[in-house]
């Protein structure tokens, strides 16, 4: 009976122990609450801890770091341009007792983060002109040239002074100093997008399109004129080679025809009158046949030959 009696206080104790231990891991800080209230110092090193059961409670905290991540917005530049911005941050809770006090948790801190962050990055970008917001330095731009021979000049731009980095920089510096009173430290912070709005990505777009068409309309009439010059150049070696070909042509023809008339001499010489009869004939017989009629004189000289075979008695 007695063992019975003390299996029960024995069950009571075991559960008060197990209900007031917890385990602290590497990624985790506690504090121990009392009534609401934080009692002792924060429990930072990982390992076996333990609390009064019921009476308090551990209240858990991340030790790694943690994002915050804003909204994007409408923000105007120094130079009056429009931007969408969305910025991001890391931070950590390097005091879990204040952060308690303060903001109690991760949401509440976050909407604390809001607020101060966001004022911050809106603050630096409307203080610098765009090209301060999304340059570094004054690194000259890598571009493509489309043509070789006609490279593109470089397009001047502002001179940076302060660049990206510098106002991230700034961003941090002013916000970190009010999120010390919560327990936080700001980490890091960076600008993730920046892009025109509406209204203005058009006109830059427009902007784009019309220097694209004036660079193709520039190719078009480079190519033309190459074109011209292309085909003038062929037309002009195409008469040279005619006139050329008609040259050697006529010279040939003249040492031909200087040739046929050295033979014609030749053999006229030998025998003027036997040349004089077979051009006759040729001629006899290019201009005659049976249904040819000529009317000539008796004494014509083209019937000079039939004459005289007809005087001869060969012909009738």
């Amino acid at each position: 009976m007695k063992s019975k009696l003390l299996i029960v206080p024995a069950i009571i104790v075991l559960i008060a122990i197990f209900s007031g231990a917890y385990v602290v891991d590497e990624t985790e800080q506690v504090v121990i609450t009392q009534f609401g209230k934080p009692i002792g110092d924060p429990k930072t090193d990982p390992g076996l801890y333990f609390k009064i059961p019921i009476l308090q409670n551990a209240n858990f905290f991340p030790k790694n770091l943690l994002e915050w991540d804003g909204d994007a917005g409408q923000v105007p530049t120094l130079d009056k341009t429009f931007l969408y911005v969305d910025a991001f941050a890391r931070w950590k809770i390097v005091d879990p007792l204040k952060f308690f006090q303060t903001v109690n948790n991760v949401v509440g801190a976050l909407a604390r983060l809001d607020d101060i962050i966001d004022p911050a990055v809106r603050n630096f970008i409307t203080s610098y002109p765009l090209i301060e917001t999304v340059r570094n330095s004054n690194r000259v731009l890598d571009k493509l040239d489309v043509d070789a021979n006609h490279p593109q000049e470089e397009e001047l731009l502002a001179e940076v002074s302060t660049g990206r980095g510098k106002i991230t920089q700034g961003i941090m510096a002013q916000a970190q100093p009010k999120l010390a009173d919560f327990g936080i430290e700001l980490v890091d912070v960076q600008i993730k997008r920046l892009d025109y709005v509406e209204q203005v990505r058009k006109s830059v777009y427009s902007r784009m399109i019309a220097e694209r068409k004036q660079m193709a309309e520039k190719f078009r009439s480079e190519g033309e004129g190459e074109a011209r010059s292309i085909e003038g150049n062929s037309e002009k070696e195409l008469k040279r080679i005619t006139s050329e070909a008609y040259k050697i042509a006529q010279e040939k023809m003249g040492k031909a025809d200087a040739e046929a008339t050295a033979i014609y001499a030749q053999a006229y010489a030998k025998d003027p009158e036997f040349y004089m009869f077979v051009k006759s004939m040729g001629v006899y017989e290019k201009t005659m046949d049976k249904e040819t009629s000529l009317i000539l004189s008796t004494d014509s000289d083209f019937l000079r030959f039939f004459k005289s075979y007809r005087d001869q008695g060969l012909v009738k």
